[in-house]
């Protein structure tokens, strides 16, 4: 592959933003060569993942996310504020025993997003009456007074 200049401003938008949408690299590359189009943003993209140069994750609806950084990390999408958060794939290694166990197949959690509600919105939830349990963590999913509600079941 020739590195044109197109391709070097493309690669060095996604390296500058991190996470970004081919409309936001393409605004990025415009601001220095205003000629580059989305076609030629999203071809560029497209050759430069084939090529192992950079990942893209969809991150929800609409385009993907592009990004230079090695992926070992999922993706936490807040469908209520879009708030992303990274955690180790390491979550993932239990569920990636069982598919391979039952189904024989080899999860890239490198490559995933799972969309949810943050810690955040939830307590936001929960301010608004909207019937959010404030004990919840939306990474552990567990209630914060469970020891204290069993403890009080067996009184």
């Amino acid at each position: 592959m020739r590195m044109t200049p197109q391709r070097q401003l493309v690669l060095d938008a996604v390296r500058e933003l991190g996470h970004a949408t081919p409309e936001q690299i393409c605004k990025h590359v415009q601001r220095t060569a205003p000629t580059v189009n989305i076609t030629t943003v999203y071809r560029t993209l497209d050759l430069l993942d084939r090529l192992g140069m950079v990942r893209h994750t969809h991150l929800g609806h609409g385009a993907p996310n592009y990004s230079v950084d090695p992926h070992e990390h999922v993706h936490l999408v807040c469908h209520r504020c879009g708030r992303v958060e990274e955690v180790p794939c390491e979550l993932l290694s239990p569920l990636g025993g069982t598919l391979a166990g039952r189904y024989g197949f080899e999860l890239d959690a490198s490559h995933l997003a799972l969309s949810g509600t943050c810690r955040d919105c939830l307590g936001k939830g929960a301010d608004e009456g909207q019937g959010v349990d404030e004990g919840k963590s939306a990474v552990e999913g567990k209630n914060a007074d469970e020891g204290e509600s069993a403890d009080e079941e067996s009184e």
